[in-house]
């Protein structure tokens, strides 16, 4: 009874701590920002799920060692520029019926380098490194992307239902505004 108590523990532990941390945080905007612009919502979730199994499971495995090998302000510095950077593509380019039909094809590629590039060094991937520490590492990863992943379900699911609800160009507009000031808190 004792190993499924430590069980129970390694798992909801982490998926609680990481839910709540995450719950808000800059990913799930991007998330609900990226499946307002797309009809293949499940590519785009499979693309971040694959994305948090990645970095999540290189914190679990490496604890805390990504951020002993890049610095920490070096990888806030290329998540703020990559933020900005399709902030201003989202303010700036001029979408065709053409173009929507290959944003939609890349939509699993954006939603993997979305998490790719923003989220190592986040407070969720250094608390599943924490928490393989005291815990299970595998049950840890189980809980963190548990959470995760329902964390992003609901993310696409508003943006689903806010790109049925708003004019298009004008979640354009918000949604290229708020990457850019993702992106600046990056450098705060």
């Amino acid at each position: 009874m004792v190993g499924s108590d430590a069980i129970i523990e390694d798992f909801f532990i982490p998926l609680i701590a990481i839910a709540i941390a995450e719950l808000g945080d800059k990913t799930q905007i991007s998330i609900l920002l990226l499946s307002s612009k797309t009809k293949k919502h499940l590519h785009l979730l499979i693309g971040v799920i694959i994305g948090f199994i990645i970095v999540d499971g290189i914190a679990v495995l490496a604890g805390s060692w990504i951020t002993t090998v890049v610095p920490i302000n070096i990888l806030k510095i290329i998540s703020g520029v990559v933020f900005i950077f399709f902030g201003l593509l989202m303010l700036f380019k001029k979408e065709k019926d053409e173009e929507k039909k290959t944003y939609d094809k890349n939509i699993f590629m954006a939603g993997f380098l979305l998490i790719m590039l923003t989220e190592w060094g986040d407070k969720t991937q250094i608390a599943a490194a924490l928490f393989s520490t005291n815990y299970n590492p595998i049950i840890v990863l189980i809980g963190t992307i548990l959470a995760l992943s329902l964390l992003s379900i609901i993310a696409i699911y508003f943006g689903k239902f806010i790109s049925e609800r708003i004019n298009e160009k004008l979640i354009t507009k918000v949604g290229g505004i708020a990457f850019i000031i993702l992106g600046i808190f990056f450098f705060i």
